[in-house]
C-alpha cells in the first residue's frame, strides 16, 4: 500500500509539472528575431552585429503596397533594426565610430536611402528622430529572386564588404569597409 501511494503521488507530481511545460502559447510573434553577424575570418574577431525581426511576405507585394515607398521603415518588424560596430567603419561614404545605432530606412523603387541613428531601443519607427542621425547614404535598390521572409545578411567579393537587405524581389547592398579597407576608400 505505501509503494503505491508513493508511486501515486510521484505519478501526480509528473503530470502536474508537464502541465506547466506544456501551456498553450497565445500571442507568440510571427515575425520571429534574427541576429547577422560580420566577422573577421583571419582574426576571428566580429565586427558588426545586426539584430532585426523577419517579417514574411504572405503572398503581398511588399515594397510599394505593404511597405510604402518614400517612407521611413523600421527595416524589419517590431523593435527598430540594431547595428552594432565592433570597430570604426565606413558606412558608404560616411565615417562612423564603433558603436550601437538603429537602422531606418526610406525604400524607393529604384533607390533607398539607409539611415544610422543613435536613438537605440526604440519600437518600429514611431520614435524616429532625424536630429539623432548619425550617417544618412543613398544605395541602389536591384531586382533579384522573390525571398518570403526579410533576411540581412554579409557578403564579401574581392575586398569589398556589403551588408544586404533581401526580401520580395528587392535587394539592397549597403558598402561598408573597415579597418585597412577604409584607408584604401579614403
Amino acid at each position: 500500500m505505501k509503494k503505491y501511494l508513493i508511486a501515486t503521488i510521484f505519478v501526480g507530481v509528473l503530470l502536474s509539472s508537464a502541465s506547466i511545460y506544456s501551456q498553450s502559447f497565445d500571442r507568440i510573434d510571427k515575425d520571429p528575431v534574427d541576429i547577422a553577424y560580420l566577422t573577421n575570418e583571419k582574426m576571428s574577431e566580429l565586427l558588426v552585429k545586426v539584430v532585426y525581426s523577419r517579417p514574411q511576405k504572405k503572398g503581398f507585394n511588399v515594397f510599394g503596397d505593404q511597405i510604402p515607398y518614400g517612407e521611413i521603415w523600421r527595416t524589419g518588424a517590431n523593435e527598430a533594426t540594431e547595428v552594432k560596430f565592433y570597430t570604426d567603419v565606413l558606412f558608404g561614404n560616411k565615417l562612423v565610430k564603433a558603436g550601437t545605432y538603429v537602422m531606418h530606412t526610406i525604400p524607393g523603387e529604384k533607390e533607398w536611402i539607409i539611415i544610422l541613428n543613435s536613438n537605440t531601443d526604440t519600437w518600429g519607427a514611431f520614435f524616429y528622430d532625424s536630429s539623432k542621425d548619425v550617417a544618412r547614404i543613398k544605395v541602389a535598390a536591384t531586382e533579384a529572386e522573390v525571398i518570403d521572409v526579410f533576411t540581412i545578411a554579409f557578403k564579401n567579393n574581392f575586398n569589398h564588404t556589403s551588408m544586404v537587405l533581401a526580401w520580395d524581389s528587392t535587394r539592397v547592398d549597403i558598402p561598408l569597409a573597415m579597418g585597412n579597407q577604409i584607408l584604401a576608400k579614403i
